[in-house]
């Protein structure tokens, strides 16, 4: 079996800050369409675009938050969640008020 190689290579140029554009035939080879995520790394030298769904990074940064400790909770109940909730609200007002002074 022959493998053409310029059907999976690409040559895309770097433009004004920084955009990069995929060509149409690369983004329908992977299911990609306009508005979807990709994660940007390096490996060894070279860029790797990974898609992601928005729910891969919220997840991903709600994990941060856990390993940063900016969490609250858990909490046993619903209503011990709303007046957690209804306490913060009234903390923040305060604060804002405080400080526009």
């Amino acid at each position: 079996m022959e493998i053409n190689l310029y059907k999976l290579m690409s040559i895309v140029k770097i433009k004004a800050k920084s955009q990069v554009t995929l060509p149409n035939t690369l983004l329908k080879q992977v299911g990609l369409k306009v508005g979807d995520f990709l994660e940007a790394k390096e490996v060894k030298g070279n860029i790797i675009l990974t898609p992601q769904s928005f729910i891969d990074l919220r997840l991903a940064k709600s994990l941060e938050d856990v390993k940063a400790g900016r969490t609250h909770g858990p909490f046993a109940t619903a209503d011990e969640a709303i007046k957690f909730l209804t306490k913060s609200a009234k903390a923040a007002k305060k604060a804002k008020k405080t400080s526009k002074r």
